[in-house]
């Protein structure tokens, strides 16, 4: 899958924060690494909805890691 566009400043600064460049993980459909995601490979069908697919090419979390990152409040 084709990423979302970040500026260079955003990419190097999730590299040195964490240690790898989401783009690299979204062209290559796999998950990014711990501690953000788990580092799976992925389908473009195993994405519950075209938002999941957009969160996708922003962060590189597949669909699993996203249902665990964005826990929705009940309260």
């Amino acid at each position: 899958m084709k990423p979302a566009e970040k500026s260079f400043g955003m990419e190097a600064a999730i590299a040195d924060a964490f240690g790898f460049v989401p783009s690299l993980h979204i062209v290559a459909n796999q998950c990014v690494p711990a501690p953000i995601g788990c580092g799976k490979d992925v389908t473009f069908d195993s994405f519950r909805d075209e938002l999941s697919v957009r969160e996708f090419k922003i962060s590189g979390m597949c669909q699993e890691c996203q249902d665990k990152f964005f826990v929705e409040d009940d309260e």
